[in-house]
């Protein structure tokens, strides 16, 4: 797992996403113009919950999230999303 010195504050999640998909299950190649974001990755860093809700999710959890949820972030050339623990849908 990669160690990264951003520490989310508060209900907040660091995630790193999955790579979006390049081939189809039929084996066509997608071009980049098609690709879709994507919607499940693995959490990097938690913050420390709010003062009445501690945090259900902890490092290395891999979950799923809403197609635009959390702010696009980029460090040390590997990109990253930064959301709140209630986009997350689902650990899986």
């Amino acid at each position: 797992m990669v160690e990264v010195k951003i520490n989310p504050l508060a209900d907040r999640v660091l995630v790193q996403p999955d790579p979006a998909e390049t081939k189809t299950t039929s084996g066509i190649i997608i071009p980049d113009t098609a690709k879709e974001k994507p919607q499940k990755g693995t959490i990097i860093a938690v913050g420390k919950g709010k003062k009445d809700e501690p945090m259900n999710l902890k490092k290395g959890d891999r979950v799923l999230y809403g197609k635009y949820s959390g702010t696009e972030l980029k460090w040390e050339g590997e990109e990253y999303l930064i959301m709140r623990e209630s986009d997350v849908i689902a650990i899986i």
